[in-house]
């Protein structure tokens, strides 16, 4: 790809910065921080876009970028830590208050769970189970094999529910929520 006009990359970066935003904010919990890493992120796809050969999605390849950019702060920081609940919280219409506290409750305790898996297992559940990326597209991200994608996620879905079973969690209602 040639070098691409401000404009176009404008575009681009109004397109996807929200959901880059999000992704990174999963992984850091610190909205300054996630700010931060966010503009990083699209600095460096600025510089590197002549390197994009368009194999993927633009998107996939964004968040494979804003990915080594996270985890490289976290590697600095010494430290892995997941999200606030709160802000991704979906509420239903139809949910009365008490069932939106006792999901929210459950949610909490899931997520709970996952920030006490090994990173691997927690990047591989949040892009396949949270932010739903496809094997290929999640492979992509984390530069794996599609196999060894479905291999980590088959087993840190076992290290999950194992996980919930310690704290005496009844897994299978909690794996059902969204």
């Amino acid at each position: 790809m040639e070098r691409i006009s401000a404009e176009a990359f404008e575009g681009i970066y109004s397109e996807y910065s929200d959901r880059i935003y999000g992704y990174i904010f999963l992984l850091v919990n610190e909205k300054e921080v996630a700010e931060d890493l966010t503009q990083e992120t699209f600095i460096k796809a600025y510089k590197y876009m002549s390197q994009f050969n368009g194999e993927s999605q633009i998107f996939t390849w964004l968040v494979r970028i804003s990915r080594n950019v996270a985890i490289d702060y976290l590697r600095k920081k010494n430290r892995f830590k997941f999200f606030s609940i709160e802000k991704f919280q979906l509420q239903s219409d139809d949910d009365t208050p008490t069932e939106i506290m006792i999901k929210g409750e459950k949610i909490t305790l899931l997520y709970e769970a996952i920030r006490h898996l090994k990173l691997s297992y927690q990047e591989v559940l949040i892009l396949r189970k949270i932010k739903e990326f496809s094997i290929k597209e999640t492979a992509e991200i984390l530069n794996w094999n599609e196999n060894k994608v479905k291999i980590t996620t088959s087993r840190a879905l076992a290290a999950l529910k194992k996980e919930l079973q310690k704290r005496g969690e009844t897994h299978e209602e909690l794996l059902r929520i969204r």
